[in-house]
């Protein structure tokens, strides 16, 4: 059984997806864009881009009755290689240790010019 996860915490899905799926055991959280969901823009530097995309994974993440303390995989996209060690310095204070299983790509570019996309898998609690 599969069900969707909404929240309005998070932006909403800009085309065929939703924003997570449970399936009880375990959440998919897909990939978050850095937009503010209350103003819908998209702070400049990457740094502030992985903080409002973790805040974003984060929200999904609670709507589905998990946590950041409970994400298993991550999956980080980048537009530029070169912002890896600014990025990991953030994502390094938004989760406890033992640190989640991640990966970690540069692409040749991102939905609405973004420098970065985050996805995360979680158990529920």
């Amino acid at each position: 059984m599969k069900t969707p996860v909404v929240t309005t915490q998070a932006p909403a899905a800009i085309g065929p997806y939703s924003q997570g799926i449970s399936t009880g055991e375990l959440v998919f959280v897909s990939g978050q864009l850095p937009i503010d969901p209350a103003t819908g823009a998209m702070p400049e530097d990457v740094a502030a881009q992985a903080k409002q995309s973790l805040a974003n994974v984060k929200a999904v993440l609670e709507a589905a009755g998990s946590s950041m303390e409970l994400v298993v995989k991550t999956t980080i996209f980048l537009a530029d290689i070169a912002d890896f060690a600014a990025v990991n310095e953030v994502y390094a204070a938004a989760f406890p240790q033992p640190c989640p299983a991640r990966s970690c790509f540069a692409v040749a570019a991102l939905p609405k010019s973004a420098k970065i996309e985050i996805e995360a898998i979680a158990v529920t609690k």
